[in-house]
């Protein structure tokens, strides 16, 4: 299934037929016939790219959810100033699909369908790399060394979620969009504030 290229139209249109049929309906009561015809595709092919409803399922949320937690094993946050290129990826992925994080938090609150448990999986994944680049971050001296890795993921994904997932108030709201040039002041404000709420102390040694 991994060999199958990803930029295939055909995979692409069912795995975005497969979020939009998933937002809209339970998890159980959308069916591989409905989103194949809402991708204007034969149901076969969820077969031939993805096994079945769940492997689609799970493929969709993998896609979205993996350059950022790629970010966790790669040099972007190598001191805290790289929380601002996070954000900035974070608010652009999401962006682009505004829609997930309403799925994600349906599915774990809700309980539906498989998802809860693949979700669960990457989320546990995440925060055991984050609390790697935590340890790395305090034993190289870039960031005070009583930072908890929990309270710290907590406050990413309360500053990352929130505007995306509130999207359409804050655009009320405040009688303006929250375009690419919002974001980019959004992740760049957000990003000195972990700069600055991160760093150590001027008597703190690296671990």
């Amino acid at each position: 299934m991994d060999s199958k290229p990803a930029t295939d139209p055909v995979r692409e249109r069912l795995l975005k037929a497969a979020l939009d049929c998933f937002l809209a309906d339970d998890y159980h009561h959308v069916t591989t016939r409905r989103i194949a015809l809402q991708a204007n595709a034969n149901v076969s092919m969820i077969r031939y790219y993805f096994g079945n409803k769940e492997g689609l399922y799970e493929e969709m949320i993998r896609e979205t959810l993996s350059p950022l937690l790629a970010v966790l094993d790669g040099p972007l946050l190598s001191s805290a100033a790289g929380f601002t290129d996070f954000f900035r990826l974070y608010y652009d992925t999401m962006n682009q699909r505004p829609e997930f994080p309403r799925l994600i938090l349906k599915v774990l609150a809700l309980n539906q369908g498989p998802g809860r448990r693949f979700i669960q999986q990457l989320l546990e994944r995440g925060r055991t790399r984050g609390a790697r680049k935590v340890a790395d971050l305090k034993w190289r001296g870039q960031i005070a060394s009583s930072i908890d890795p929990d309270v710290l993921r907590m406050a990413f994904v309360s500053l990352a979620m929130t505007p995306i997932l509130l999207k359409d108030i804050f655009e009320e709201q405040m009688e303006r969009p929250m375009d690419q040039a919002f974001l980019e002041n959004l992740a760049c404000f957000n990003g000195r504030l972990f700069t600055t709420g991160l760093a150590p102390t001027v008597h703190e040694e690296p671990q």
